[in-house]
């Protein structure tokens, strides 16, 4: 009879979670889905006129004061830290961050989108979780489900984003519990961004290299390579964010000051490479095609961009910089520059996220 009533709960626990990761993996697909739509428009818009780069600075002065308004810090790690600790998630959270992503993307920062795509799912999550009064440990699954489902519906990858919501919460740890949940919310909500007509990131290599074991040790250089770049990424971020602090006591004056070096870095280089998130550049590299210094510049553009306060997120930029990296070398080692760009872009992804799944 003990048995029995086990099995039950377990069936009605699966059942529960079932039902409430396809109600987040809906709600999460179809604001997702909206919010990739948009995010392309406005990236369009901005290529197509390029003179919107000038009204960056004052952009950033308007996410700064959007967040002023609603009395919510710039924090890009509220949601994350969610799950760690038992800190709470405003509703306005995720608007203001769907918003100022927009505004970033429009404008030219140089930024990702799946930063956003976390803390927006997550923070509907959350709420959602908030309504049902879910408990402490309930509401940790919940926001990974939130998490999982918005990056699939961003990016089109459901395993992938499960597994990046278990894995990016905390370092080394991998939150099993949260699996089944994660899994649904983010095929849930994959499949609603593809009935929105959304197809998948995808990169189509000229060349894929044969596994062998000199394949097997060139794709380890330019992996050790790769993790000093994922390194030196990382701390330019910390640092770029720490001086900028230091420096400019004026919290509403870091996207100016941000914002104008940002346009006049563009108009030195001469282009508009570095603005945005870069796609086209990443799927040239996927082609065997780079600039010598062009993960440098993004680097430096990235950290520009997101110690002023602008809002998206760091992994789209760390696809540009490990495939433009990636490529860069790979020839040192003997190696295709085109499957380089890929060893590149997975490797530097998994130095910056510790997300090696």
């Amino acid at each position: 009879m003990e048995n029995i009533k086990k099995i039950c709960l377990h069936a009605w626990a699966f059942f529960k979670w079932a039902l409430v990761a396809l109600a987040v993996g809906a709600i999460c697909g179809v604001v997702g889905s909206a919010f990739h739509i948009l995010i392309d428009l406005v990236t369009e818009l901005r290529m197509e006129h390029n003179w919107v780069l000038f009204f960056l600075p004052i952009g950033g002065l308007a996410i700064f004061g959007l967040y002023k308004l609603s009395k919510t810090k710039l924090d890009t790690n509220r949601v994350i830290e969610s799950i760690r600790n038992e800190n709470d998630i405003p509703f306005v959270m995720a608007p203001l961050i769907f918003i100022s992503t927009i505004i970033t993307h429009f404008l030219g920062g140089s930024a990702g989108r799946e930063g956003a795509a976390l803390q927006l799912g997550g923070s509907i999550g959350y709420n959602i979780g908030r309504l049902f009064k879910f408990g402490k440990d309930e509401l940790h699954m919940i926001v990974m489900a939130g998490m999982s489902a918005f990056f699939s519906a961003l990016f089109g990858t459901p395993l992938t984003a499960a597994f990046f919501a278990l894995e990016v919460t905390s370092v080394g740890i991998m939150h099993y519990s949260g699996l089944v949940p994660c899994l649904i919310s983010a095929y849930s909500a994959a499949a609603i961004a593809k009935l929105a007509g959304l197809s998948p990131v995808a990169f189509t290599l000229p060349k894929v290299v044969d596994f062998t074991a000199i394949s097997a040790l060139q794709t380890v250089g330019v992996a050790i390579l790769c993790a000093l770049v994922s390194v030196l990424f990382c701390v330019s971020l910390e640092k770029s964010e720490h001086y900028m602090k230091s420096l400019v006591k004026k919290d509403y004056l870091r996207p100016i000051i941000g914002g104008v070096a940002v346009v006049v870095l563009s108009l030195l280089i001469g282009n508009q490479d570095y603005n945005g998130a870069g796609m086209h550049i990443i799927e040239a590299a996927m082609q065997g095609e780079t600039e010598i210094f062009a993960f440098v510049l993004k680097i430096v553009f990235t950290a520009i961009t997101i110690s002023a306060g602008f809002k998206g997120g760091e992994i789209v930029p760390t696809f540009f910089i490990g495939s433009t990296f990636g490529c860069l070398v790979a020839p040192l080692f003997g190696m295709e520059p085109s499957f380089g760009a890929a060893i590149g872009f997975v490797a530097t992804f998994c130095g910056v996220v510790n997300c090696p799944v």
